[in-house]
């Protein structure tokens, strides 16, 4: 059970493929436009259950619930070297040399 006042994530279905635009490219009409939203619990839950939430904007939400205490998992990607590069070049063409 997760209860009020805990930070956590719901997910909800938008839109069913069929009531996607039909001017839409065909792979994208053949999933469902799905949200993830994050905010305060609003009253006890379960994992997988329905759940009411309120968004850091003051949004009231429902959806299923799927995480409590959800993190960032994003990230920039790899290191790519070729941008390090470019970044030294650019800035000895705006400031001289560095030294960094």
């Amino acid at each position: 059970m997760i209860k009020a006042g805990t930070w956590v994530q719901i997910h909800k279905i938008i839109l069913t493929p069929n009531e996607r635009a039909p001017h839409l490219p065909a792979d994208t009409k053949l999933v469902p436009l799905e949200i993830w939203i994050k905010g305060t619990l609003l009253k006890d839950s379960k994992i997988g259950k329905p759940a009411e939430i309120k968004t850091v904007t003051g949004r009231i939400e429902t959806g299923t619930l799927v995480q409590a205490n959800p993190h960032y998992s994003h990230s920039f990607g790899n290191d790519v070297p070729e941008l390090r590069i470019v970044r030294d070049m650019v800035k000895t063409l705006l400031w001289g040399e560095q030294n960094d």
